[in-house]
């Protein structure tokens, strides 16, 4: 029974019970090192965990102001809890608890865009983070540039004391700085973006010069953004979670956090002006992080993302669930076997292991991670998860069916129906586009394919124009319009790789 009256808070952390884990360091002796912006489920679970344990560890420089770019959900319920949260790991052995104290403040840039800039020309601020999703960076995703015309890059130029996205508000806040003759921070993208650490410098440095020239060289030349790779499944949390959380601590909890017990992070050891000791809290530093990067993309998210499209329509509501369809299994390691030929494996990898730790982990039927979930803005997704591999072997003369049932797959679920005849709440950038897409092709896949396949923003200026690709994509697409998703997984699952 919880004690209604009383909510998680520094007030509550002497009267949790001896079983949940809490910060055992003065928090008011923190200092802020890290701004993080888009302060979601998946920092909170990754990032400000390993952060915890590093000023656990007596390092108390490195708090974390939070920034919410768009909702003030996060805000309202931490900012009452003085920023402490509960991590919940979670596998078939149960449940494990522990609040997180790094998270010092939370605000929200839509609100007060000055308070967020000023925090960020904060002398103790080292490294501004961020967690923004693929759509966040404001780029073409088949190019990895910035979109000029994106509304909120507009907006940006436009108004720069006030800006809405993540790179107006690095620009505006370097800019700043530099100007008051204080440290450059280090912008550290922890996204699921190809070469995150250069895609984020190649689109901050030409958003700076549209700002001015001389800003724009001075980003070019003297802000490192080091690539890393991120690792953890962080279902969205229910309020199945809220309740059962809130049981085993006596007090309520706002925003829980659900999460399994692996993570990984690999992160490129080039930071300006100093970094927390990640690497005692497990983080990995590197010098070069792409073979980590390319092998997570290709291996977990290409095949989350085939797995969550063709789950969802085969009305299979989380990963588990898919999981524990024979042919979707099947299917899912051999597109794993598929993918792994285009790797440059990380010294020392074990690639095997890998694949059988990834199949265990969307096995864990206590995350009750939702396929509908991971389906979201698969626009921002596709290229980097899939489209990758596929011109990867395309190029050395493999055929690249199983990797073209995953694209299909997504092109039946944006068509916006599932098996079931039930409407889809697609939830992507392009929605609205692709529906007018699918209404007038209608669903035949000799005619829905080609189409989708012409979203340059997904599929570039190269792969429309190759037929076996065309003809695997289109195929595939067929087969789950006759089919159904089950017995087409089943029967790719067959096919020689």
């Amino acid at each position: 029974m919880t004690r209604s009256s009383q909510r998680l808070g520094a007030a509550a952390l002497a009267g949790l019970p001896a079983s949940v884990a809490r910060p055992g360091y003065d928090r008011d002796a923190v200092a802020t090192g890290i701004v993080h912006l888009g302060i979601g489920a998946f920092h909170r679970a990754h990032q400000a965990v390993c952060t915890d344990d590093v000023l656990a560890a007596g390092d108390r420089r490195w708090g974390i102001l939070g920034a919410s770019l768009r909702s003030p959900d996060t805000r309202d319920a931490l900012v009452p809890q003085d920023g402490l949260y509960t991590l919940s790991v979670r596998d078939s052995d149960g449940e494990a608890l522990r609040v997180i104290g790094a998270v010092r403040d939370v605000l929200v840039a839509p609100e007060n865009p000055a308070a967020l800039l000023d925090a960020l020309c904060r002398p103790s601020v080292a490294i501004v983070s961020l967690t923004v999703t693929e759509k966040g960076y404001c780029h073409d995703p088949a190019t990895g540039r910035l979109d000029e015309s994106h509304p909120d890059i507009v907006h940006d130029l436009a108004h720069p004391e006030a800006p809405r996205s993540a790179v107006g508000i690095l620009a505006r806040a370097i800019g700043r700085r530099r100007a008051e003759g204080l440290a450059p921070f280090t912008p550290l993208c922890c996204d699921n973006l190809p070469a995150n650490g250069r895609t984020l410098h190649r689109i901050l440095s030409r958003f700076a010069a549209l700002v001015s020239p001389d800003l724009g060289a001075y980003v070019e030349g003297e802000i490192a953004c080091p690539e890393t790779m991120v690792d953890r499944i962080v279902p969205a949390t229910t309020d199945e979670d809220r309740g059962r959380i809130a049981a085993a601590l006596g007090v309520a909890d706002a925003w829980p956090i659900v999460t399994e017990p692996f993570l990984q992070w690999v992160i490129e050891d080039r930071f300006l002006s100093g970094r927390p000791a990640w690497e005692a809290a497990g983080a990995t530093l590197v010098s070069e992080v792409a073979p980590y990067e390319t092998m997570k993309l290709r291996l977990l998210n290409g095949s989350h993302s085939s797995l969550a499209y063709l789950g969802y329509l085969s009305g299979c509501e989380t990963v588990a669930a898919a999981m524990a369809e024979p042919g979707i299994a099947a299917f899912v390691e051999a597109l794993m076997d598929d993918s792994t030929p285009t790797l440059t494996l990380p010294p020392g990898a074990d690639v095997a292991g890998y694949k059988r730790s990834l199949i265990d982990r969307f096995r864990n039927t206590a995350l009750k991670h939702r396929t509908w979930q991971i389906a979201m803005d698969g626009t921002q997704k596709l290229p980097q998860r899939l489209l990758g591999t596929i011109r990867d072997r395309l190029a050395r003369g493999l055929t690249v069916d199983r990797h073209a049932l995953g694209v299909a797959a997504w092109m039946r679920y944006v068509a916006g129906t599932d098996e079931a005849g039930k409407p889809i709440d697609v939830r992507d950038p392009l929605a609205a586009d692709l529906a007018a897409i699918a209404r007038e092709a209608g669903p035949v896949a000799e005619r829905l394919a080609p189409a989708l396949l012409g979203v340059r923003a997904v599929f570039g200026d190269d792969l429309p124009g190759q037929p076996q690709f065309r003809t695997a994509v289109t195929r595939a697409l067929d087969a789950l319009y006759r089919q159904g998703a089950k017995a087409t997984a089943a029967s790719y699952a067959r096919l020689e790789g």
